[in-house]
């Protein structure tokens, strides 16, 4: 992949600063919500955060910022801890249980905020639940005045309420800050009617509805999310981000993945 322009050395502590450059001409969408898993930033089968993958995440996400775009992020937490597991396999309680899975979106967040300011692209953590000493409490009006800034807002702890996952999160949030495209990042390049990884016939959807996708019991995303992109309007694709330059091509409306709509 070409190598990224060096920007001009932003302030990170300074809430002034120039406004977001215009969309580039090849830009789809003004204002974007992406979600990352948690695992995305680890590696498969162990736990925590692994600095290569990390820093692909974030330089993926650094060229799409630079197209001009309004971008948040909605991280997980499953390469830290998985709240759901905690409670059945100990003996902690499920809220409690989720409590701690959402410090680990915490953790994540707080790590890809790092690299991408190393990169040169201003930043900021939004938490729902008080963390005041390592990232700002989500407030909607803050979001958007750091996005209109040009600032990659990043999105920790879930919706702030146990029982909900981060896909949901994603859902709300995207709903809260008006965003125009809900992009799901994942390991595989959209959606299949069964698993792709243990079926080798399965099909791959071009496009879907969200009732048809509600229907078939996806697993791709929970179908809380879907139902509240559904109610809003939000559309979502779902696509493999681990290929170079897929989050900016998406943006720029290539056709990877799966898109999910309402018709």
């Amino acid at each position: 992949m070409t190598a990224l322009p060096e920007p001009p050395a932003p302030n990170p502590l300074s809430d002034d600063g120039d406004d977001a450059p215009a969309p580039a001409p090849g830009a789809q969408y003004r204002r974007v919500l992406l979600k990352i898993s948690g695992e995305a930033m680890g590696i498969k089968g162990q736990m925590g955060v692994d600095g290569d993958e990390l820093q692909l995440i974030a330089r993926e996400i650094t060229e799409a910022a630079r197209l001009g775009v309004q971008l948040a992020v909605v991280v997980g937490g499953g390469n830290i801890i998985r709240g759901a597991e905690m409670a059945r396999e100990s003996h902690i309680n499920q809220v409690t249980a989720d409590y701690m899975g959402m410090l680990g979106t915490v953790i994540n967040g707080l790590a890809l905020k790092e690299v991408l300011e190393a990169m040169g692209q201003p930043a900021r953590v939004l938490s729902a639940v008080n963390l005041s000493a390592v990232a700002e409490t989500f407030i909607r009006g803050r979001a958007l005045r750091h996005m209109e800034k040009g600032r990659v807002v990043i999105f920790v702890a879930g919706t702030g309420n146990p029982f909900f996952t981060t896909d949901s999160a994603a859902a709300l949030r995207a709903a809260e800050i008006g965003a125009d495209i809900l992009l799901k990042a994942t390991k595989v390049d959209g959606i299949y009617d069964k698993d792709p990884m243990r079926h080798s016939d399965a099909t791959r959807f071009q496009t879907i509805s969200f009732d048809e996708a509600i229907r078939l019991n996806l697993k791709v995303m929970d179908l809380t999310a879907f139902d509240m992109c559904r109610q809003r309007g939000i559309p979502i694709i779902v696509f493999n981000m681990k290929a170079p330059g897929h989050i900016a091509e998406v943006i720029s409306g290539q056709p990877h993945g799966t898109r999910v709509t309402l018709e």
